[in-house]
């Protein structure tokens, strides 16, 4: 059976405002016992991949391993109500939680606050439809903070491959440091992680590799298969469950070379609200104090998290023939978030790996994600005292193996074959995410927004010489523009070494105009009309055309195509061919000064 998607095309929806916000009206009516099937299967296999992974995140964010767990099972079962793909699981990730170790000083306290703001922040954007906003962070920068996060988040773990204490948590500072003391590496450590490291690799190379078992094979051959998938799919657990049986064995024959994680809270976390102030040596931090500290990380982790939510759903929803609903799904983040601070949760968001998983488990529902999260509640109630034994270097290989393929070193080459100025963004971003993440993400996005402002203030202009001079902008005006076509066309038409022209402006590229750019056009026509030629406009879209005809601009005349314009000669004055559209009163839109 296809596994549908919970909002199917064409599907009728009897209450349509309510199902909008509570997607799970939509397939709950109709799930099956085949679904449920399918759904325990995925959800089990990615609760074996998110344990783990939740243990390493939290290392990686500067936290207590409890916390990767308290993260891990709220967005579970927010999303199945909330959600609108199928496929997509939240939780602790790489790339959130190095941003959560960058603006919550390594205190839970922080992180749970800049959970529930990010929560807040994002339930915001959702009701007030503000999504949009997410596509002012582009690619180029993207690309940039994941492969420098990548090489990070990496070789933040070499210290725990090579079993060295007290490294500085800085880049540059980890990597002198790290060279410096690499000869105190501990030997059971540094082979333990390397044999991970070898183990997950492997594994991951002999998924991608496995032949799906046809229907038709033996039955041994179709076990066989799914013994090899699951171990494959499942590697980080059997990696972490080896090296903590590893671990433990010398812990019973009296010696112990491995470097553990230690004690962790058994339990399930209280439910409450997060705290608003924290006790420090020298008072009390204020929930003001606590924001200002946090500062720019209350845009930066929200809108991450919400883009790497989004980017994942829609790949999959493409993938997998369903749609999604960008708005709700900036609502279902916020919940999460929200809620998930009330369990002690730093900021979650979807995950790109454990959804691949959740996906090719063949997942019917988000119905799987309870699964998941009754899973990870079971680890935190039973299992939390049989993760002392597992050894650091495990996690740290781990957590390397997830974040190596985000680093993307095909798109230097491909940017510089494309277009080797979106190279500056993704440089910018590139290298000073390696000083600090925000000023590597802040500074792209500035970068960015100053390149799509230079292509806005200098729109490409296509000047054709002629009898008539015909101006054919390429793309929409806005007021930063006006100057530049002004030059364009006055440097052309009005040059002393050829004759004066007239002029012919071709519209047929521009969609919209504003009033800085009316005013600029009333004062061409002006300048024009002083040296004894016209200004004529052809092919004018309908928004437009409405502006100038409201503007009512002395002297304006518009033909419905470039070639009528062309047989009329600009509609010069004397000149004949069939009379144009016209105005002809005076402009009232130029300062009382410039109207002569």
């Amino acid at each position: 059976m296809p596994a549908p998607g919970p909002r199917q095309r064409g599907q009728s929806c009897p209450c349509p405002g309510v199902r909008t916000r509570l997607p799970v009206l939509r397939w709950l009516p109709r799930y099956s016992l085949a679904w449920l099937q399918l759904d325990l299967i995925a959800g089990l296999t990615v609760g074996l991949t998110v344990v783990p992974q939740a243990l390493a995140y939290a290392e990686v964010a500067g936290l207590p391993l409890q916390y990767g767990l308290y993260s891990s099972f709220m967005g579970c079962f927010v999303y199945c109500i909330l959600g609108t793909a199928k496929d997509v699981t939240l939780g602790p990730t790489a790339i959130m939680s190095l941003l959560v170790s960058s603006y919550a000083f390594h205190e839970p306290v922080y992180a749970i606050l800049l959970a529930f703001l990010s929560g807040c922040i994002q339930l915001a954007m959702g009701l007030l439809h503000l999504g949009f906003l997410l596509d002012f962070i582009s690619s180029p920068v993207i690309k940039g903070f994941t492969s420098a996060a990548s090489i990070t988040i990496s070789f933040n773990q070499v210290k725990n491959i090579l079993g060295l204490q007290g490294i500085p948590r800085q880049f540059f500072l980890q990597v002198y440091e790290t060279l410096r003391r690499i000869g105190e590496t501990r030997a059971g450590d540094a082979v333990l992680g390397l044999a991970c490291l070898a183990a997950l690799a492997g594994l991951r190379a002999m998924k991608s590799r496995l032949p799906r078992a046809a229907r038709a094979e033996p039955l041994a051959a179709r076990v066989s298969y799914l013994i090899v998938w699951t171990s494959a799919t499942a590697r980080n657990a059997l990696v972490v469950l080896f090296a903590g049986l590893v671990a433990y064995s010398f812990q019973v024959m009296g010696s112990q070379p491995f470097m553990l994680t230690g004690s962790i809270p058994r339990g399930l976390p209280a439910f409450r609200l997060p705290r608003f102030s924290m006790a420090a040596p020298n008072g009390t931090v204020t929930f003001q104090s606590m924001v200002e500290d946090m500062g720019v990380g209350l845009a930066v982790v929200p809108l991450m998290g919400l883009l790497e939510t989004i980017a994942i759903a829609k790949a999959f929803a493409s993938q997998n023939d369903y749609r999604i609903d960008p708005n709700q799904e900036l609502l279902a983040m916020g919940f999460a978030n929200v809620l998930g601070s009330f369990v002690s949760s730093y900021p979650i968001t979807g995950s790109f790996g454990r959804t691949a998983v959740n996906a090719q488990s063949g997942v019917c529902t988000p119905a799987g994600g309870l699964v998941t999260g009754a899973l990870v509640l079971l680890s935190l109630a039973y299992l939390t005292s049989l993760f002392y034994y597992i050894p650091k270097a495990a996690l740290a290989a781990v957590i390397i193996s997830a974040v190596v393929p985000m680093f993307d070193a095909g798109i230097f080459r491909t940017l510089w074959r494309v277009k080797r100025l979106d190279l500056v963004p993704l440089c910018v971003t590139f290298l000073l995410c390696f000083w600090e993440v925000q000023y590597g993400i802040v500074a792209g996005v500035l970068v960015s927004g100053i390149l799509l402002l230079y292509s806005i203030a200098r729109p490409p202009i296509k000047v054709s010489e002629g009898d008539v001079l015909l101006v054919q902008p390429g793309s929409s005006l806005h007021f930063p523009a006006i100057e530049c076509l002004q030059d364009a066309v006055c440097s052309r038409a009005l040059a002393g070494a050829s004759p004066p022209r007239s002029v012919i402006l071709d519209c047929c590229h521009i969609s919209s105009i504003d009033y800085t750019v009316v005013v600029g056009l009333a004062e061409l026509l002006q300048e024009l009309r002083k040296h004894g030629l016209s200004l004529a406009f052809c092919s004018l879209q309908d928004p437009v055309l409405q502006v100038l005809l409201s503007a009512d601009l002395e002297g304006f005349q518009h033909f419905p195509s470039r070639e009528e314009a062309e047989r009329c000669g600009g509609a010069e004055p004397g000149g004949g061919g069939a009379a144009p559209f016209a105005s002809t009163s005076q402009s009232s839109l130029l300062p009382a000064g410039l109207i002569q």
